[in-house]
């Protein structure tokens, strides 16, 4: 174990985590200052009144700040992790703190695509029981890991692609009917990462299939991957809903920048603990309450800024990288997920079926 902290001193995945991170956050912040940044309208207070959301990875960190901003909105929480304890307890919090909301917890693994399609039933379920309208408004794609070793999914996958980006993917598709039942304008907001930018090609089939077992699992650029596919994912999904002329979902992707989080918690303790003070003292990391702005401003925009990129808080969007940007590369990401998604969606069927 210490053999494998001391070698990763010397790993260029660190090394490009502390150079390369570092200089997208910095060219993100300039953005701001130096670039055409534009600011958006937030909904007033209590826009939210009686609205559904849906935040993954709620119960800790940016998803657990986010739930709490938006039940300061009014809206009704469905609160979605891995772990049940920890949802009870967030649940309990969010409670406690009497906002005038309901909050539910759902257990859901992003990586498992049964847990996914188990939690869409339940949501369905939940939503009949308590005599609401059978749609959402509002779902935030927050939930990430930074693994520092290949883990493969049930479904065959990296874990950390699985739950960054493919089951985000699939969660959206299974609930987009939802999204679109809705009576009022709904969206999905995704939370996405300054670390985009560290990426400048990419091959759609390798970086969703690849299985780099070994000692040498390229942890920062497989993030970076996740991270950029999402993105790439949020601009293809607006363009698409937006060729249906009576659609009403609208598509943000949020950036919270470098964040206080346990996200790290991976990586030994000594690096983690030594990045967290380089950050504080470049004035880059922020507390989740901070760093949630971004997310907030998302989810509350007006619907005509669909397709925007919110970074830096104060209802502010920058442009994120070339690549990013890239029309044949999210419809090849797009057709290889939407492929991925089929064959797990017919493997279930065939389990379930024998």
């Amino acid at each position: 174990m210490a053999d494998g902290a001391f070698g990763m001193v010397f790993s260029w995945q660190l090394w490009r985590m502390a150079l390369l991170w570092t200089g997208s956050i910095l060219f993100s912040r300039l953005l701001l200052v130096f670039s055409s940044s534009t600011r958006v309208t937030r909904a007033t207070s209590g826009s939210g009144s009686g609205r559904i959301c849906v935040v993954t990875g709620a119960t800790s960190g940016l998803g657990k700040a986010a739930a709490i901003q938006l039940a300061r909105q009014h809206y009704h929480l469905i609160l979605a992790g891995r772990n049940p304890d920890l949802l009870i307890q967030t649940s309990q919090e969010i409670k406690e703190l009497r906002l005038n909301c309901l909050v539910e917890p759902i257990q859901l693994d992003l990586s498992s695509y049964i847990s996914i399609k188990n939690f869409q039933l339940s949501l369905k379920q939940r939503l009949s029981d308590l005599g609401f309208h059978h749609s959402i408004q509002l779902l935030v794609n927050n939930a990430g890991i930074l693994a520092n070793s290949f883990r493969e999914t049930p479904d065959g996958f990296d874990e950390m692609m699985a739950t960054n980006y493919i089951g985000a993917f699939v969660l959206t598709n299974l609930l987009m009917p939802l999204l679109k039942n809705s009576p009022v304008p709904s969206r999905v907001v995704n939370v996405t990462s300054f670390t985009h930018r560290c990426v400048f090609d990419l091959d759609v089939y390798e970086v969703l299939y690849a299985r780099r077992k070994g000692q040498n699992y390229p942890l920062a650029s497989t993030y970076e991957y996740s991270k950029l596919c999402l993105l790439l994912f949020s601009y293809e999904l607006h363009r698409r809903l937006h060729l249906e002329p009576t659609c009403h979902v609208s598509v943000m992707a949020a950036d919270p920048g470098v964040v206080k989080t346990n996200i790290m918690r991976e990586l030994p303790l000594y690096i983690s603990r030594f990045s967290l003070f380089v950050l504080r003292i470049l004035c880059l990391l922020q507390p989740p309450e901070i760093g949630v702005n971004s997310i907030i401003d998302a989810s509350l925009a007006p619907p005509e800024s669909s397709g925007k990129y919110f970074f830096g808080g104060k209802c502010r969007t920058i442009e994120s990288s070339l690549l990013s940007g890239d029309t044949k590369i999210a419809e090849k990401l797009w057709s290889a997920s939407f492929a991925i998604f089929k064959e797990m969606e017919s493997k279930a069927n065939q389990t379930i079926s024998s």
